[in-house]
């Protein structure tokens, strides 16, 4: 392990120097046409008003950060966020029309992957993953243990070391918690009538946990699923192989059993 690690340090820190080198060449209007990845958005976004956004130090923890935390559940996130996004065609026309509205049609063949602060402009494809992971959460069931006595708000009563698991996977499905319409792919329950993201507890959409044990990476990880999901659903149709069922993995990450089976086609530009 301890081989592995250096290994995967020797290969980030390459890549921080590369990138570094890369980008002095660049004004930052280049930069903001010629490098799309996340590294160059880490360094350019985050240190505005300074000579270098970061140390290498920080970069390379959150890239492997990314590495290690969120490849798994990204990858659920978004295969889960494709399955119901092309089930459900309403939706995809809405998030194409918020593209579209957001960035002008005379932008179609030119769009790439988009910049931190133009994702933000995505309230309803926001709605959208946000949905994704209420019903099929990454992390679907979490385990916790008490150090001592305590008293859940409910008035159950939980003894020293007692183990609690508890199914996120189930919660993103009560109907006492999200309404009638629990079971429903809707992305316009996240959205206010002035058209912003409404506010919902952590307690309450617990898929990056919640309080202290908070997910680190959760404003990153909307910005990649962003990114990656306007990519790909601007320039591609995603369309589910005729007789395919999407089955849930038993896993600790909801991964799709075998894979999902679409047809990908190139849209009209």
């Amino acid at each position: 392990m301890t081989e592995a690690c250096k290994t995967l340090d020797q290969f980030i820190h390459a890549r921080i120097a590369t990138k570094r080198e890369e980008l002095s060449k660049y004004n930052e209007s280049e930069t903001a046409e010629a490098q799309v990845d996340l590294l160059t958005a880490l360094m350019r976004e985050l240190g505005k008003g300074q000579a270098q956004a970061h140390d290498d130090g920080f970069l390379r923890d959150a890239v492997f950060n990314l590495f290690v935390a969120g490849r798994d559940t990204i990858t659920s996130a978004l295969t889960w966020f494709f399955w119901l996004v092309a089930t459900n065609p309403l939706v995809e026309a809405k998030i194409l029309e918020e593209i579209k509205e957001k960035f002008g049609t005379n932008q179609k063949s030119s769009l790439g992957v988009l910049r931190v602060e133009e994702v933000k402009k995505l309230v309803y494809l926001h709605g959208a993953i946000c949905e994704a992971l209420r019903l099929f959460p990454p992390i679907p069931f979490e385990r916790k243990q008490a150090i001592k006595a305590d008293m859940l708000p409910s008035g159950h009563r939980v003894d020293p070391s007692t183990m609690i698991l508890f199914s996120l996977y189930a919660m993103g499905r009560f109907e006492e918690i999200w309404g009638k319409d629990s079971l429903e792919f809707k992305p316009e329950r996240w959205i206010s009538q002035k058209g912003g993201v409404v506010y919902v507890p952590s307690y309450k959409f617990i898929a990056f946990n919640a309080g202290p044990r908070t997910c680190l990476g959760k404003d990153l990880s909307f910005i990649q699923m962003k990114m990656v999901a306007t990519a790909i659903l601007h320039k591609y149709r995603v369309q589910v192989v005729e007789g395919y069922v999407a089955t849930p993995s038993l896993s600790i990450v909801l991964l799709m059993k075998d894979g999902l089976k679409v047809k990908i086609t190139k849209r009209e530009i």
